[in-house]
């Protein structure tokens, strides 16, 4: 195996590792911070002092947690003003190597409907169990010896 290849091996299970342990989780109704804060009996107002900012700022910051407005940084230093610490992740629906199949298959058929459209030109239409099975050979060519073009949107 290539060094490249166990790279990307170890970046997939450490991928897949966070997806397992994250699967479930979603964001409270009312947003972490709230639902934080809340849990901790701690007032918008003592937030705001702990944070040196006003209760408006907090409340403002929670709304900005709902809409997708909030930063990173806000996330990190209320979580830290709560004794919690945040933490950041984007993980996968499924299996990171499902995504990339998936990615390869679509590829592959845009491949071999480009190809069909020329066979069909030269009157040389190929069955579609016989193009499916052509989507998977090169699908699977896709992953096994992958190239940098996977993700490009251009084919």
């Amino acid at each position: 195996m290539s060094m490249k290849r166990l790279v990307v091996k170890q970046y997939r299970e450490n991928v897949n590792r966070a997806r397992e342990m994250l699967d479930g989780l979603s964001m409270p109704s009312e947003g972490w911070l709230r639902t934080v804060r809340k849990a901790l009996d701690m007032s918008g107002a003592q937030l705001g002092r702990r944070l040196g900012v006003t209760r408006a700022a907090i409340s403002k910051r929670e709304k900005d947690e709902l809409s997708g407005s909030i930063t990173i940084k806000s996330m990190q230093q209320m979580a830290e003003s709560m004794g919690c610490k945040f933490v950041y992740a984007i993980v996968p629906e499924t299996e990171i190597e499902e995504v990339v199949l998936k990615r390869a298959r679509l590829k592959a058929m845009q491949q071999v409907r480009n190809a069909g459209v020329h066979m069909a030109l030269e009157s040389q239409l190929i069955a579609e169990g016989k193009l499916l099975a052509e989507v998977e050979r090169l699908a699977k060519e896709m992953i096994d010896k992958p190239s940098s073009d996977l993700w490009n949107d251009d084919e």
